[in-house]
């Protein structure tokens, strides 16, 4: 499976022409979504490079977690003797796992095409967009440049893989996230470049397929911009299960006739089958912004103020390529806020960035809300911490869990929860309730017995993490 299909083209306006519409989209990621039904009166023209669905769908955080869940289900069988039970796993067939998770990826991503190219108020243009001037593009679709101005204009253009200087030109075939899962078979060994969520992620899927996997980081740590705890607590495991460089860099790779060789920034060389770079995404800014009046941060983001305007009159922008945050549920947010905002210019809304949740799906999962425990008393609050076991709840005896955390980040004196951290078994769904609390205002006390916690659910060790927290 090489890709996304293609659906059907409408026939373009003739070359030199320009074409005008209410409302110009660049990027079909979360920006399809701001083509509400307050927009079926207008013309709207929705410009897309790549696949329909942006990274999210088609290279990211959907196809992933699929992959996942078959990495999870290997990681079952293989720890089965632990509870008494025999299992084995006689092997994994790659073209299966990646045939079903594509085989469910790709006709959305066609059928999105589909209907963008044949909706009664959208012109779909499958090429590449540069400004030229104030809400003025230029498309090259095919090596054939259109010309379209609009009312309104928004980039959503996502962000696009950083690759490191000796990496990109030592001329060896590596891959990234937009193009690892899908390779024609597994190898049997893998180089991952990075230690954040990409590479932590990856680095679960293939070694739990079988690959011997090294991952390679300039940090002292995996994940450092989890709370430190969390952080260290899960360099340690991963340092159990995979082959973890820690404090180097690539200085170069070259080809051999049977491998790839990684020279190292220490002079070690180690010997891999296929190079994995997962060292971060950069905000892929169309070319021009300047020529529009558009000023970007100096990471390179569109500068937006609060409502998701930039510096130039009728231009909004959401998603990776303005949001300090690079999560698709920030992205749906900014794009609901910006949708409203285009119709409703007397009543703005603002983009609401207070409790932003992320997680990792690695192994042991990983999720975070809030404020670290540094962060907390770098901001001036009188901090009570709470670290609480799986281990030491009914349910985490019946995991035999040992490794697995809730830490939970409070003030003493008001009670309010101002961050939570979580290391183990589902906890991207455990942590939902403290998001919750933190949004509406709850606090830690009214959380904890305001309500009834199943006996002897997992959710338990929640509740436990918030009754040790110490209040004045």
């Amino acid at each position: 499976m090489k890709g996304g299909r293609r659906g059907p083209v409408r026939r373009r306006p003739y070359a030199g022409r320009v074409t005008h519409y209410d409302l110009a989209i660049i990027g079909t990621g979360s920006g399809n979504s701001v083509v509400t039904p307050d927009f079926d009166d207008k013309r709207v023209a929705v410009i897309e490079r790549a696949l329909f669905g942006g990274t999210c769908l088609n290279v990211g955080c959907i196809p992933t977690k699929m992959f996942v869940y078959a990495a999870e289900v290997a990681t079952t069988v293989r720890d089965a003797a632990r509870y008494g039970v025999d299992a084995h796993l006689d092997g994994v067939r790659w073209p299966n796992i990646r045939d079903r998770v594509f085989g469910r990826i790709d006709p959305i991503e066609a059928g999105g095409r589909y209907y963008r190219v044949n909706g009664p108020n959208t012109t779909a243009y499958l090429g590449t967009a540069r400004f030229t001037g104030p809400r003025a593009l230029v498309v090259d679709v095919d090596g054939r440049e259109e010309e379209v101005t609009a009312d309104q204009v928004v980039i959503a253009t996502g962000s696009t893989p950083v690759v490191p200087e000796p990496i990109a030109a030592s001329g060896v075939r590596f891959h990234t996230n937009e193009d690892i899962m899908r390779i024609d078979e597994l190898p049997a060994r893998m180089a991952i470049v990075g230690g954040g969520y990409i590479a932590s992620e990856f680095a679960h899927v293939f070694s739990s397929l079988g690959v011997q996997v090294t991952v390679i980081t300039r940090g002292d740590a995996l994940l450092r911009g989890q709370d430190a705890e969390i952080s260290r607590g899960f360099s340690d495991l991963a340092a159990q299960r995979w082959d973890v460089r820690f404090g180097r860099t690539v200085a170069g790779l070259a080809q051999q006739p049977d491998h790839i060789a990684v020279e190292l920034s220490d002079g070690l060389t180690l010997e891999t089958d296929l190079v994995l770079v997962a060292t971060g995404r950069r905000p892929l800014v169309p070319e021009g912004v300047d020529l529009a009046g558009i000023e970007l941060h100096d990471d390179g983001r569109v500068v937006v103020d609060e409502f998701g305007r930039t510096t130039a009159d009728g231009v909004w922008s959401l998603g990776d390529v303005s949001s300090p945050y690079q999560l698709k549920h920030v992205a749906n947010h900014e794009a609901r806020v910006v949708a409203h905002n285009l119709v409703h210019p007397d009543d703005l809304q603002e983009f609401d960035h207070r409790f932003v949740p992320a997680a990792v799906f690695t192994h042991p999962q990983i999720a975070s809300v809030g404020l670290t425990e540094q962060q907390a008393i770098d901001a001036g609050h009188h901090v009570t911490v709470k670290v609480q076991k799986y281990g030491d709840t009914a349910y985490g005896w019946a995991m035999e869990d040992t490794d697995s955390i809730v830490k939970l980040v409070a003030d003493r004196r008001t009670g309010d929860l101002l961050g939570a951290h979580l290391m183990g078994p589902d906890a991207s769904s455990l942590i939902q309730v403290l998001i919750q609390a933190m949004s509406f205002g709850q606090s830690a006390k009214t959380l904890a017995r305001g309500q009834y916690w199943i006996h002897p659910a997992m959710a338990e060790v929640v509740e436990n993490a918030l009754l040790g927290l110490e209040f004045d």
